[in-house]
């Protein structure tokens, strides 16, 4: 089995549209399947472990956030030996389709969800949202959604102004609510930033007995990258499969964003907004005493330079 795990190494970063569909067909087929779902969607499946990952990526994410060009849920199957069935998009679709409706219908006929001892559901953003919604395939299944919208349909979110090409395509119909359709997950999971307005407007939409929504200040508007770059995105849905994402695992991964310069620029420009020179001054004292940043050094001495002129009174040093 692991000769045949050879094959997900495989480079596809430097391949054409067509060319790149055509050789992850060709992989998939060889472990599982593949399966076009019209002109925007396809589906593919690496059979493997009693663990399954059902993962909802655009191809154009696919290409943006990994090296090798490769589904999220490939490192998955490679690193804890899972099954993985990923349902990609050209562009974001947010999955409202009736090939894809279909293609669930088929799954769920076949009693498909059934043969795993575990299944998490996954996405971010408009996949976040399908992730959601289409969980109501597998009752009992774990769900980690990254800033997830709950619904398009202008009735119920005409104050989101972000989408407004997707007006017109149907949210009210089947998997349409994605809050609803959490009903018979066993555990779910929002992660989204409370500064970032929108966001945290839907993930209020998800309160449910069976959601947990983990509020991640400061990561902004791609908080998926962020926890690619610190690592912990796979983790944290490995903790989730295996029925143990609580607060407290989760704060202890967490941790690591004390050394993510992205977070740290994004802390500062937050306490920047809120005129709070002395917690900037202990934020620029941290960040000194343990990495070279030469962007918080130099904001340390302007500090001390405005505390010298009595503008703020300067912390004491620890």
């Amino acid at each position: 089995m692991q000769e045949n795990l050879e094959i997900l190494n495989e480079d596809l970063s430097g391949l054409k549209a067509a060319q790149w569909e055509s050789r992850l067909a060709a992989i998939t087929e060889e472990l599982g399947m593949f399966q076009p779902l019209g002109r925007k969607h396809c589906a593919t499946f690496l059979d493997q472990g009693n663990t399954l990952l059902v993962t909802f990526e655009t191809v154009q994410g696919i290409h943006n956030l990994s090296k090798l060009a490769q589904p999220l849920g490939f490192e998955m199957v490679k690193s804890e030996g899972w099954s993985h069935l990923g349902v990609l998009s050209s562009g974001d679709t947010w999955f409202r389709d009736a090939r894809v409706f279909g293609f669930f219908d088929q799954l769920i006929d076949d009693g498909f969800f059934d043969e795993f001892d575990s299944v998490i559901f996954y996405g971010a953003g408009p996949c976040g949202y399908a992730a959601a919604a289409f969980s109501v395939a597998a009752p009992g299944a774990a769900v980690v959604a990254i800033q997830p919208q709950a619904t398009l349909d202008p009735r119920m979110t005409e104050w989101d102004d972000r989408f407004t090409e997707m007006r017109r395509v149907s949210f009210s119909d089947r998997y349409g609510y994605a809050p609803d359709m959490l009903d018979a997950a066993k555990q779910a999971h929002i992660f989204y930033d409370p500064y970032e307005q929108l966001d945290a407007m839907h993930a209020a939409l998800f309160s449910r007995k069976n959601v947990t929504r983990v509020r991640l200040a400061n990561l902004g508007a791609e908080i998926q990258t962020r926890m690619i770059e610190m690592k912990i995105l796979l983790p944290t849905l490995k903790l989730a499969a295996d029925g143990q994402l609580s607060d407290t695992a989760f704060a202890k991964l967490f941790r690591v964003r004390r050394d993510n310069a992205s977070y740290l620029r994004s802390l500062m420009a937050r306490l920047d907004h809120l005129e709070r020179p002395f917690l900037q001054t202990l934020l620029c004292r941290n960040v000194v005493s343990r990495m070279r940043a030469p962007r918080f050094r130099r904001r340390l001495q302007n500090l001390e330079q405005r505390a010298a002129e009595g503008e703020f009174q300067m912390p004491s040093t620890l």
